[in-house]
């Protein structure tokens, strides 16, 4: 009976990590990176407070009391929760507002920041030692007596101290992210692809319609800040559908999946779908700041590719393959068509088609440098 409570209950978990969205399960993702930073900030801290106070049962500077094994589970515990509160709020809504300022700015606004927060934090975290140290309520004057002690003295600015520069490093690290891609950050740390690997994963080259004639006309600058205002637009799109953005070339955009959360749920075509919605739901902005609506084309294909870090002065990630000259290519022929997303038979024969999805065959062509015809479709 309890294995069968056991199982449902697992099963019951599973169904709502399912559940959840997939830019809130990236969000998690980012959010519990912070939490083991910080986890291991505090671990290291109570590590250092043991070496200092040695065989000591109290602090020296306030008399309060002292045993290792709280501190380690308090300074462990507590840097987890407040890693993943700094984390989640960083990832969900700090960054997005702070997202045109430069890296030192950004940076030093955010230290500052989560810094007033985490004094806050420090406060509670000392009253509930303390109220469990002395085996008594949170605000009696036991606890309100000891607290007042250790704020006012070297030993709580040395932990806001230490706190601080955790906080840049952190904030530091979350930048880096933000640069690389955070699947890309993480696969750098974690060697993930440090040795090459094989694997299936499905491409779509997006490029804006026009875009030559569209940079003449309003100026390469203004035609940048269009760029910009689209890859905004398109972030929720690749977020929501599991997307990973894989290169930025010029006024062309990479996004890739691997075969599962491609597949999935039509991911890699609803990536493209959405992305359409959100530029339409801007349509205003862009017809006032640009007098345009800015329209984008898609190929896409599905194959293997070879995935490894490369460079020495430079690392990146990179996947070589011939499914990558072949999307690209695909994308090309959207003119010759006059389709908006054109896909590979490969790729539409893994896809079921649905109440939403039909496919059309468009066309069957010789590509540039393939031996065999391909055939093309779009979307019904």
């Amino acid at each position: 009976m309890k294995s069968a409570v056991s199982w449902t209950q697992g099963r019951n978990m599973l169904s709502l990590i399912n559940m959840l969205h997939p830019k809130y399960i990236r969000y998690a993702k980012q959010a519990l990176l912070f939490g083991i930073v910080w986890m291991l900030f505090g671990f290291l801290y109570s590590i250092l407070e043991k070496g200092i106070l040695g065989r000591l049962d109290y602090y020296p500077s306030t008399n309060n009391r002292y045993d290792f094994r709280s501190a380690l589970f308090y300074a462990s515990g507590g840097g987890f929760l407040m890693g993943l509160i700094h984390g989640w709020v960083e990832v969900s809504w700090l960054s997005k507002k702070l997202q045109r300022n430069a890296l030192w700015v950004k940076v030093l606004l955010k230290t500052t920041f989560y810094l007033l927060f985490s004094i806050l934090f420090l406060v509670a975290l000392s009253t509930s030692v303390n109220a469990y140290r002395f085996g008594t309520e949170p605000f009696s004057e036991e606890v309100v007596q000891s607290l007042r002690q250790f704020v006012w003295t070297f030993s709580f600015w040395s932990v806001v101290i230490y706190v601080a520069f955790g906080l840049t490093i952190a904030m530091l690290f979350s930048e880096l992210s933000t640069y690389l891609g955070n699947d890309v950050f993480l696969n750098f740390l974690f060697g993930k692809y440090h040795v090459p690997r094989q694997e299936t994963r499905i491409f779509m080259f997006l490029d804006m319609k026009s875009s030559t004639t569209t940079a003449e006309r309003i100026g390469h600058a203004r035609y940048f800040e269009l760029l910009r205002a689209c890859y905004a637009d398109m972030a929720n799109p690749i977020l929501e559908t599991e997307g990973e953005i894989y290169q930025y070339v010029g006024d062309e955009i990479v996004i890739s999946w691997t075969q599962r959360a491609g597949l999935k749920q039509h991911n890699c075509l609803e990536c493209f779908n959405r992305i359409q919605k959100s530029l339409d739901e801007h349509s205003a902005y862009y017809q006032r700041r640009f007098d345009l609506l800015p329209v984008f084309k898609a190929g896409m294909h599905i194959g293997k590719v070879t995935s490894g870090e490369i460079g020495s002065i430079k690392k990146e990630i990179i996947y070589t393959g011939d499914v990558l000259n072949t999307a690209a290519r695909i994308q090309s022929e959207c003119n010759t068509y006059q389709e908006t997303i054109l896909i590979s038979e490969s790729l539409v024969k893994l896809m079921k088609e649905s109440e939403y999805y039909r496919f059309r065959k468009v066309a069957q062509l010789q590509l540039r440098g393939k031996k065999q015809a391909m055939t093309l479709y779009a979307l019904q």
